[in-house]
Order: C-alpha cells, then sequence, then structure tokens
C-alpha cells in the first residue's frame, strides 16, 4: 500500500521501485482530506507497465455512481486488466462531516455497486432506488474487461451484501485468520462462490529486534484497535523478524485471502517490503 500520509508527488517513483521488486499489487487510499483514490490510481498505472493497482476504497457516498463508472473505465480501457476497484461506506464521521451521510449506508453501498458493475458492463442503467437514481445512463466507452469491484467492509451485514454484490471483499487492517473464515462464512451467505476474492489488509513492520518492531507498530495498533473496538493485543499484524511476518502472511493464506497488501509501518519502508517480498519468494521456492 502507498501510505495516506506519504506525500502525493512520491507515488510514481515508489510503484516503479515496488514494480521492480516484482510484487503484483500496488493498493492506494482514499480517505477523506487525504488523496483521491482514483487520480492516485491513474498515477500509479501510467507510472509502471505491469503492476496491478488497487484503489482502497472509494466511499460510496462521495462518488455519484455514473461519475465513478466513467472514471474507472476510462482506467480500465488505459490500462486493461491492471485495475481493481474497491467501493465502501465510508467512514460515518467523515461522511457526515462532508454532508454526504446517506439514510441507509447498506442501501447505497449495494445500488451504488450493482450500478457500477452494470455500467462498466456497457449496460443501460435505469433505477430508482432507496439512495440511488439513474435515468437511462449508459457508458459510450464501456471497457472490454471490465475490472473487479469489491466492497471494503467490515460489519456482519456488509459482509453478507459484499457475497451477494461484488467481485471480492476488501477486508480492513487488524483482522487476523479467525476473522477471515468469518468474513468467507459471511460472504458465503450472501451468496459469494469460491471464485469470490478475499484481499486483505495488514500492517507490517519488520526488524531483527522484536521488541524494538512492537514499539514502533504500537501508536498504529492501538489508534486501530479503538475504531476496531477490540484490545491491541487483538490487532493481527504482519510483524517481528522477516520470518515472523512470513508465517503471518501465510496463515492469512491458509484463511482464505488471495492477496495480502501491506501496509509497512516506520522507517524505510521499501527495504522492510523488499525484505519480506524476498523471504516469501525463497519460500514458495522451497516449497516447489
Amino acid at each position: 500500500m502507498y501510505d495516506r500520509d506519504w506525500a502525493p508527488e512520491g507515488l510514481p517513483a515508489f510503484a516503479r521501485e515496488v514494480e521492480a521488486l516484482g510484487v503484483d499489487d500496488l493498493w492506494v487510499v482514499e480517505d477523506l482530506g487525504w488523496n483521491g483514490g482514483v487520480s492516485a490510481a491513474a498515477v500509479a498505472l501510467a507510472s509502471t507497465e505491469r503492476l496491478r493497482v488497487g484503489i482502497g476504497i472509494t466511499p460510496a457516498p462521495l462518488r455519484s455512481p455514473a461519475l465513478l463508472a466513467m472514471e474507472l473505465a476510462t482506467l480500465a480501457r488505459m490500462f486493461p486488466g491492471r485495475l481493481t476497484a474497491g467501493i465502501g461506506h465510508g467512514v460515518a464521521e467523515w461522511m457526515a462531516a462532508a454532508g454526504v451521510a446517506p439514510r441507509s449506508p447498506l442501501a447505497l453501498l449495494e445500488e451504488t455497486i450493482r450500478s457500477v458493475r452494470a455500467l462498466l458492463r456497457g449496460e443501460r442503467v435505469e433505477l430508482v432506488g432507496r439512495e440511488v437514481r439513474l435515468d437511462g445512463i449508459q457508458l459510450v466507452h464501456p471497457p472490454l474487461e471490465p475490472p473487479p469491484i469489491v466492497a471494503g467492509v467490515v460489519r456482519p451485514r456488509s459482509l453478507e451484501l459484499s457475497g451477494r454484490v461484488a467481485d471480492g471483499t476488501l477486508i480492513a487492517e487488524g483482522h487476523g485468520p479467525r476473522d477471515l473464515e468469518r468474513a468467507r462464512e459471511l460472504t458465503a451467505r450472501g451468496g459469494a462462490g469460491v471464485d469470490h476474492d478475499l484481499i486483505v489488509l495488514a500492517f507490517c513492520s519488520v526488524g531483527e529486534d522484536r521488541e524494538q518492531v512492537a514499539r514502533t507498530l504500537q501508536p498504529t495498533v492501538e489508534g486501530h484497535a479503538g475504531w476496531l473496538g477490540r484490545p491491541p493485543e487483538q490487532v493481527f499484524t504482519v510483524s517481528g523478524r522477516v520470518e515472523d511476518a512470513v508465517e503471518r502472511v501465510d496463515e492469512l493464506a491458509a484463511a482464505g485471502a488471495g492477496t495480502v497488501v501491506l501496509r509497512v509501518v516506520g522507517d524505510e519502508p521499501l527495504k522492510q517490503l523488499g525484505g519480506v517480498w524476498g523471504a516469501l519468494a525463497s519460500s514458495r521456492r522451497r516449497m516447489g
């Protein structure tokens, strides 16, 4: 992940260096007051040749489904097969501050995802929903290969919704293997099949001194624990020595994660990422 706190002008070089490491994905963030997710994705895509770029996430209340579909279609046509778009509820307090808090967050998210996916398929959309109204909207230039739309959600009803309407689910930082197993159950209850991807964000910090790593992560973990509503010791991280981080990634994969996105905390993030990636690649080679 290109962290929201890093200056936007650093994204092109970071994206190129990440691609040179050999990783598969680079994820960008859209949080209110930080960076625009679609514009950041465009920068990352244009700066690289192979990377898949994910947007995690565009808040549905801030985005007209028609405009969002237009933006995503433009990127998908210019960079086919390289875009994944996440859509979520957005942080309730931020949506209220922006004056866009919906009456029904669940209805808005479902109607937005359904509309955006239909528009990207080239369909003409007529919808008078609880939160979204589209009167015969159709894209002139839909993508030949519609990008996957994943729902960035946390709560049970939203996870069921994701299984019902999205191509995959983006799981927020701090969730561990047991959380993923529960998420898989809930998305399946919503109708998700085996091809429904679980993309998991994870705080990452590595170093030779495990205690120093824990100190580095402490402010981040404690702040995030409050948002998750769980004790800090229950916030899952990919951290410790490099070999510890590899074990944590393997645990997430065993629990159903198709993609693990590392949000690196601490100094020299590219060096940390390179160490984890190299160890993961070596581990895979040893396993044959």
